[in-house]
């Protein structure tokens, strides 16, 4: 008993040790640099590309996260001067100026953003809130930063190593559990979706003929299984590091011309480098310093705290799928926010019927008058959008005086190239639900 107790106390001791050694600065400037850059750049690219007009001013509702419904759209030029706020926070970051108030702004109105409409939910955004919300606790404008240059006695060249580590935890959790998530019969034994994706692309110069053969279909999603798994750890060995990297450039590079994903390949590229040694990064900045003791252990409790309970969130919520019955794939509860990614080609059609429950009148809603495109097709395979769109028709018919309704559905959907199958029952009125977050049961099995 007593010899557990020992070398769970040593075991202990070791993580303390390591979280909290020191070890240079070098690595989290480099973090900070490209996190800025490519966060400014993704900012520009928004307003260059009319984005934030077309999906937060334009639509005339939004599609709220659960438990989020308070959060709206500004109207007018708001949504304008919070992406002008944002761009000038990601400035900021870039440059260590003013940075503890620009990373908490930028998370903020990053993550605002991203609640405002689940159709525009990507796995990338999810990851950039969660590195924004570490930025804003590490000591990134320590060094090389215009926060230094105006008050140089902030100047550190050491920092904890958990600053460091946090972020290579972040991205080794993205990588594995996509691998993960890759591991099911679809992916391994149809190659689907890429069976579908990538004939698609048979028109690219140069390899298009190449990518429309059957068998590579299977090589991209195995390669692609394997790499997701392992890279992380590789990325961690010294020896294995140089390979690994390049793997990385190779994966994203190929994705990037591949598939339509905006800045997220080159987001993965720039923040991996976090993953190389301190020396590699001492010799970009020209760092040369011994590093001493760390300073103050006063909050050493608080942060180890903080660090394990994150760390257990970011093991378990990947697997809140399992308390959920049914296919996940199909009814996707507890499929967000589990870096399950690129992993199904998904399409469906749908028509809402309203029934005058008073004259028992039925007539059909045209709901493409009051969503866009994007909300439409998002709309149409997922369940919990599809009871707010009801919930919507039923508040766009009670401004006309009608409040005794009730809302069916006929729905459509094909997955992974299976062919179109029943989605929501029919004859199940949208309105009279209790609890369709968490109960699917007006939705049809997967067969």
């Amino acid at each position: 008993m007593n010899q557990a107790i020992s070398e769970h106390n040593s075991g202990f001791k070791s993580v303390k040790n390591f979280l909290f050694k020191p070890t240079s600065i070098a690595p989290l400037i480099t973090f900070r640099v490209i996190f800025g850059a490519l966060m400014l750049f993704s900012v520009t690219r928004f307003w260059y590309m009319d984005w934030i007009e077309d999906l937060y001013i334009n639509p005339e509702v939004h599609f709220p996260f659960f438990g989020w419904s308070f959060i709206q759209a500004l109207p007018g030029i708001g949504m304008y001067l919070v992406f002008g706020l944002m761009g000038l926070a990601a400035l900021n970051i870039l440059l260590g100026l003013f940075y503890r108030a620009s990373a908490i702004t930028y998370f903020t109105l990053f993550t605002y953003v991203e609640l405002i409409d689940i159709s525009t939910y990507l796995n990338h955004y999810y990851f950039v809130s969660l590195v924004a919300f570490w930025m804003i606790w590490v000591p990134a404008n320590r060094a090389w930063s215009l926060d230094v240059l105006l008050k140089p006695s902030m100047r550190r060249h050491e920092v904890e190593n958990w600053t460091i580590f946090i972020f290579q935890f972040q991205l080794a959790i993205v990588y594995f559990y996509a691998g993960l998530a890759k591991i099911n019969s679809d992916w391994l034994l149809r190659a689907m979706p890429m069976s579908i994706w990538l004939p698609a692309r048979s028109n690219m110069p140069l390899i298009g003929s190449f990518l429309a053969l059957p068998w590579v279909a299977f090589v991209f999603s195995w390669c692609g299984l394997l790499y997701d798994l392992f890279v992380p750890f590789l990325l961690w060995n010294k020896r294995a590091r140089p390979m690994a990297y390049l793997a990385v450039l190779v994966f994203h590079i190929f994705t990037w011309l591949l598939f339509q994903i905006g800045v997220f390949p080159w987001v993965m590229i720039g923040l991996t480098l976090v993953f190389f040694s301190a020396n590699w990064h001492n010799r970009v900045w020209k760092i040369n310093t011994k590093v001493q003791a760390s300073r103050s252990k006063t909050n050493r409790p608080i942060i180890l705290g903080a660090l394990v309970i994150y760390g257990l969130l970011q093991l378990l919520i990947p697997f809140r799928f399992a308390l959920y019955p049914g296919d996940l794939f199909w009814k996707e509860q507890g499929y967000r926010f589990s870096w399950r990614v690129m992993l199904m080609e998904k399409a469906g059609s749908i028509t809402f019927k309203v029934e005058d429950l008073k004259t028992s009148r039925k007539s059909i809603v045209d709901h493409q008058e009051f969503l866009t495109p994007l909300q439409e097709k998002q709309m149409s395979t997922q369940a919990d959008m599809i009871h707010m769109t009801a919930l919507i028709i039923k508040d766009r018919y009670q401004t006309l005086g009608l409040d005794s309704i009730a809302i069916y559905a006929d729905s459509f959907v094909t997955l992974n190239g299976s062919g179109s199958r029943p989605f929501v029952k029919s004859d199940v009125d949208l309105l009279s639900l209790k609890n369709p977050y968490f109960d699917r049961s007006w939705v049809h099995d997967w067969e």
